[in-house]
């Protein structure tokens, strides 16, 4: 009989778990993909660039070259083990003259938005959704018709820290 509350207890775990997640969208962002969906997604148009994220809090691409206006379709997989609500990915790509520190001060108080400042959603150039192990997610976008150097980074708290983070060359 004293085993019964610890089951319920780990029955109940994943469900309080998963009530911390957010479900609230804003634009313009991408929404998880499974993998029969992915190939979907690739025919948005422009040259697809995969990224691969993990526990390592580290993107495996930290610089992408584009040519001004040029559409990319930015691929995120995250190949994690961390539950989502631990360890979740995203792209972000700030515009030009963005300060990357005080975007992701603001990002650590936006759950509600996948860790997308409302208040920043003008800095954008593009962004995903958050990505849990196994998940992919992805987003179609024209590069800064400017030429220079723009940052892209994660912004669940802390991984911009340890240095998850990128820059898209505009020449």
């Amino acid at each position: 009989m004293r085993m019964l509350p610890i089951v319920c207890l780990l029955a109940m775990t994943p469900v309080a778990l998963g009530a911390t997640q957010s479900t609230a969208k804003t634009t313009p962002k991408a929404t998880p993909k499974t993998a029969s969906t992915q190939a979907k997604s690739a025919t948005k148009g422009g040259r697809t660039v995969e990224l691969t994220a993990g526990d390592t809090m580290k993107f495996d691409v930290t610089s992408i070259q584009a040519k001004p206006g040029e559409r990319l379709h930015v691929v995120l997989k995250s190949n994690g083990t961390a539950p989502k609500v631990a360890m979740a990915h995203n792209f972000v790509l700030l515009k030009e003259g963005v300060s990357p520190v005080e975007f992701n001060n603001a990002a650590m108080n936006a759950r509600d938005t996948d860790f997308v400042p409302p208040s920043m959603t003008d800095k954008i150039v593009a962004h995903t959704a958050l990505a849990g192990p196994g998940e992919t997610v992805d987003v179609s976008f024209a590069a800064p018709t400017k030429p220079g150097t723009y940052t892209y980074l994660c912004s669940f708290p802390g991984h911009f820290q340890v240095g998850m983070k990128g820059e898209l060359i505009v020449k």
